[in-house]
């Protein structure tokens, strides 16, 4: 899951993975950058390294369990030298303060430790599905890219073969593919356009539909004058509230006009199908919020499986 900073990317990776629950598949989400809020968007506390349910599953729609936690390089690195029996080295970078020092021996070094520990648990088969929240999309071409950078300067070694491992996964479509997530608006739309173009080019994935978030639902009678919609309703409508309403439909009717204008050059400069999710009128987005959204979401893959 990638996007430009503010698009939403998180909280479609939450919808997301609450959506595949719904499908009855079991779901990790990996976030990376700390401090999302992504736990409260199911109603739990903040994530750490260790794996937490969000969501139980089961009950009367068998849906699937959602886990979640953080990844850090340090965490990764420390788990990799465990794993391959070297905890005593690994006690003493902790106690020595070296472990930054070897976690940053060579550029890309702190991203494939991220994506080799990715790379693990798609391994493992422990769940359907695991959601990485990666960065910002400035970041993430970048992250992604961090394996075939190795590989070009780390000819040998337990480092060449993570990179070759983690490379092999990025360019699997079958196992990994990139959401990308915008906004209906110029900047965003323009810088999604790069990153896709970007990643391909030099990363070799696979790009999933585009998530566009934030899209205003059409408003039954929004270019009705609000006082002639009130005496249809059979009320009344001070001056001031009318002229307050006026505002808001011509707000909201020129915002649904760039949004629209946004969509068509979104389609017209990039090949992929969209996936559109509505505004949220909320400043806090929660489990009620999160269901509504995971209900959009399926409603529109279901709708991009239709015949045309």
């Amino acid at each position: 899951m990638a996007g430009k900073g503010g698009v939403g990317k998180t909280v479609v990776s939450a919808v997301l993975a609450k959506a595949a629950a719904r499908l009855g598949l079991s779901t990790l989400v990996v976030e990376v950058e700390g401090k999302s809020g992504l736990a409260t968007m199911f109603g739990q506390p903040p994530l750490g390294y260790d794996e937490v349910v969000l969501s139980a599953g089961g009950g009367p729609l068998g849906e699937g369990e959602v886990r979640a936690r953080t990844l850090t390089p340090d965490d990764a690195l420390l788990d990799y030298l465990r794993d391959h029996g070297l905890s005593r080295i690994s006690n003493r970078l902790v106690s020595s303060g070296a472990l930054d020092v070897v976690a940053t021996a060579a550029p890309g070094i702190k991203d494939i430790l991220i994506l080799g520990k990715v790379k693990q648990l798609e391994r493992h088969d422990a769940v359907d599905l695991v959601v990485l929240d990666a960065p910002a999309a400035g970041h993430a071409v970048t992250f992604l890219q961090a394996a075939r950078a190795l590989l070009d300067t780390v000819s040998v070694g337990p480092i060449n073969a993570q990179a070759k491992d983690v490379a092999a996964m990025l360019t699997d479509h079958a196992r990994c593919r990139v959401v990308l997530v915008t906004l209906p608006e110029e900047t965003p739309v323009n810088e999604l356009v790069e990153t896709a173009f970007s990643l391909e080019d030099r990363v070799g994935v696979g790009l999933a539909p585009v998530v566009v978030n934030g899209i205003y639902d059409p408003v039954v009678g929004l270019s009705v004058a609000p006082g002639a919609a009130a005496e249809a309703a059979g009320v009344t409508v001070a001056s001031e509230e009318a002229a307050s309403l006026r505002a808001a439909a011509t707000f909201r009717q020129d915002r649904m006009r760039l949004q629209d204008e946004q969509l068509i050059r979104l389609a017209e400069r990039l090949p992929l199908s969209q996936l559109r999710l509505p505004f949220v009128f909320s400043t806090d987005i929660g489990p009620a919020e999160l269901d509504h959204l995971a209900d959009r979401l399926l409603a529109e893959i279901a709708a991009l499986a239709e015949p045309v």
